[in-house]
């Protein structure tokens, strides 16, 4: 089965692999991106993807670029991921107010804003699938990465919390929380100290998270919602 899929941050990383796999297994997809202008129309024109820009900091962006995703995907989104987020590292006394500013609105108020733009469609289909993404920090914490950690974190108990409202209306609503993961994001660290952490003794893939979002999108998921799926190698028990 075909399905309409909008996913945030779909220039870079993961969010840029998992536009890639949901068009090459047949679905409909839109992306949203914030500044990676060439990157989004390289993947656009690569996947025939609809690529829109959008700031997820923004609601009133949001809002914009929802309701254009919802008349690509021919006034049906079957499935939202909510994968847009920002980092910065640093000790919290070093961390400014509009640093602070910056990664809440985009990790956590971002996933809102989009949750919240696509409901009433969801709602009005009785149907959907909302696959938010959040970290292994968000479930342990990092030091030096306080304002990202507490991000992650209110990610997990949005995600329980609306699984619980929106069961009656036949929406499951999942987490998945990515341990260590070979993208740009992570090489300004040292690769074999962070291996050292792994049990499984590899840094995770961006195909090991799209996977886990297939399954999460597929019909075979229907009977979980509410779950914070940890996709870490074992970093994380």
């Amino acid at each position: 089965m075909i399905k309409n899929i909008l996913i945030t941050g779909g220039s870079r990383g993961i969010g840029a692999e998992a536009v890639r796999h949901f068009k090459s297994i047949g679905c409909n997809v839109v992306f949203l991106y914030k500044a990676s202008e060439d990157l989004a129309k390289v993947i656009s024109e690569e996947t025939g993807a609809f690529a829109i820009k959008c700031d997820v900091s923004k609601h009133e962006e949001v809002e914009i670029a929802i309701k254009d995703a919802i008349v690509l995907l021919n006034n049906r989104v079957d499935v939202i991921i909510c994968n847009a987020g920002i980092s910065k590292s640093g000790l919290v006394t070093d961390i400014s107010h509009e640093d602070w500013g910056k990664i809440i609105d985009t990790n956590l108020n971002g996933v809102y804003y989009c949750i919240k733009s696509v409901l009433p469609n969801m709602v009005n289909n009785r149907s959907g699938k909302i696959i938010t993404i959040s970290s292994m920090w968000g479930e342990v914490g990092a030091s030096c990465e306080v304002a990202y950690s507490s991000a992650k974190a209110g990610i997990i108990g949005m995600t329980k919390a609306l699984a619980k409202e929106l069961a009656p209306s036949y929406i499951n609503v999942n987490c998945i929380a990515p341990g260590v993961i070979d993208t740009d994001m992570n090489k300004i660290y040292n690769k074999e100290e962070m291996i050292e952490e792994i049990p499984m003794g590899r840094i995770g893939t961006v195909g090991d998270i799209v996977n886990t979002m297939e399954f999460l999108a597929s019909d075979s998921s229907d009977y979980i919602t509410g779950q914070i799926i940890g996709v870490n190698g074992g970093q994380v028990i």
